[in-house]
């Protein structure tokens, strides 16, 4: 299984990019991208960036691994108030 982190595009050289998360920055090709620009979200798997996200499905995608993250570091979120 494979997962797909949004990274966002932090400087461009040629036809490789700087991708950040959270930042831990690290090398990736968009050859395979159509007019990648600085400031894109971007899918990244094999070291290659596979498509371009929007902004908003990019922080959702984030944040929903966060949650996952801390649930199984042992520091689940909070339940809702079931009394409401």
């Amino acid at each position: 299984m494979c997962l797909a982190i949004p990274s966002l595009i932090v400087e461009i050289n040629g036809d490789m990019a700087v991708i950040d998360v959270d930042g831990v920055r690290r090398e990736c090709s968009i050859l395979m991208l159509e007019s990648p620009k600085i400031g894109d979200y971007v899918i990244v798997h094999a070291g290659f960036a596979l498509h371009i996200i929007d902004e908003a499905d990019a922080m959702e995608s984030l944040r929903l691994l966060r949650e996952a993250a801390a649930i199984i570091g042992g520091d689940e979120p909070p339940l809702p108030d079931s009394s409401v």
